[in-house]
């Protein structure tokens, strides 16, 4: 199956952000809210993709944290666990995704692309499998950079092109490199570390998954 995939998919393509395309994106999130199997509403707070984005973050009491392509708004009932007094605001492009996100996370329907807030308006921001959505990257990690404050901290988890190929993907998906990212990351960020990330802490990473953790 796998080498079936890679020949199908080969090398990732760059289409264009038209307004179809990202039509045709938030129609399939829309209809993916309904299938819980593989877009869970929750999460095992004890995997390694939520403990790194609180420890990056550190005491979270008070800030304001952007979950950037929430979906139904998993990773952020888990941080508002840790740190009730948070102020987590979710956003994601299907609003049948946001149904599943109640108070007192603070829902809103966007685009990773054109990010529906101020300039510096967040201390923390994560995006966690939702930047591989944004089509357009440059554009969309330039709008994770913009919202967070100077000296906020962004995390980044998402699947390595290395193993492209190894999962079925839409068409618009684009998977990336370590370097790649933390390259775009490094054009509006003080600080840029990566790293390869597995789900549980005693399973050593097999390469599928990274996480980029900046400073503004």
């Amino acid at each position: 199956m796998r080498n079936w995939l890679r020949s199908l998919f080969g090398s990732q393509k760059e289409p264009a952000l038209t307004a179809d395309l990202q039509q045709r994106i938030r129609r399939s999130f829309e209809e993916s809210a309904a299938d819980e199997e593989h877009f869970p509403s929750t999460i095992d707070p004890r995997i390694l993709h939520v403990r790194v984005i609180l420890e990056t973050f550190e005491d979270l009491t008070g800030k304001r944290v952007l979950d950037a392509g929430c979906g139904k708004g998993r990773f952020g009932r888990v941080l508002l666990g840790e740190y009730p007094g948070v102020r987590l605001h979710a956003m994601d492009i299907a609003v049948a995704m946001l149904r599943f996100v109640e108070a007192p996370l603070m829902p809103c329907a966007g685009s990773l692309t054109s990010l529906p807030y101020a300039d510096g308006a967040f201390d923390c921001l994560y995006a966690t499998e939702s930047l591989e959505h944004a089509v357009d990257i440059e554009r969309a990690v330039g709008e994770l950079c913009r919202v967070v404050k100077p000296g906020g901290r962004i995390v980044i988890i998402d699947k390595n092109k290395d193993h492209w190929g190894r999962l079925e993907t839409p068409e618009w998906e684009r998977w990336f490199g370590e370097k790649e990212l933390a390259g775009m990351l490094g054009k509006h960020c003080r600080k840029v570390a990566s790293r390869p990330i597995s789900y549980w802490e005693d399973v050593d990473p097999d390469g599928l998954f990274l996480v980029w953790m900046a400073e503004r």
